[in-house]
């Protein structure tokens, strides 16, 4: 399983580039300054996302392929299949941050590795689809929506 992983992520970490907000640079610096600061730093948990979504600094993304969305979703946020993401990067709003999500956080890296090599602010969701769907239950769900 680690392996499959980790091939497309190696593949779109070899054609990309990286860089801080707003820029783009290589993505050997990225790598080169990778530490475990922005090992923490590129994480988000749901409880944080829902609080900067209330607080307009925050963007979902929801990477999965569209039957995935029309399936279920989470009735906020925006659907951009992983494999369209290039194409629709102007959809994305450069002044917030952007949190990339699928069910269980595989696409939602390789989604917030390429957006970093593409000069913005992004997370992913660290506990998926499944654990903001989980945290927005019952009174959660209320709060939030209003």
């Amino acid at each position: 399983m680690k392996r499959m992983f980790f091939v497309p992520l190696l593949a779109l970490l070899l054609f990309s580039s990286s860089g801080t907000y707003g820029q783009e640079v290589s993505l050997e610096a990225y790598l080169s300054k990778f530490d475990y600061e922005e090992r923490t730093a590129m994480k988000i948990d749901s409880k944080t996302l829902v609080k900067f979504i209330k607080e307009g600094k925050a963007q979902l993304i929801d990477i999965r392929f569209k039957e995935e969305y029309e399936a279920w979703r989470m009735g906020f946020g925006v659907n951009i299949p992983l494999n369209e993401l290039p194409a629709r990067l102007g959809e994305l709003k450069k002044d917030k941050i952007i949190v990339t999500a699928c069910p269980h956080k595989d696409r939602a890296t390789l989604a917030m590795v390429y957006l970093k090599t593409k000069g913005f602010n992004a997370k992913y969701l660290e506990d998926g689809l499944v654990g903001l769907a989980e945290y927005l239950r019952g009174d959660r769900a209320r709060e939030f929506i209003q």
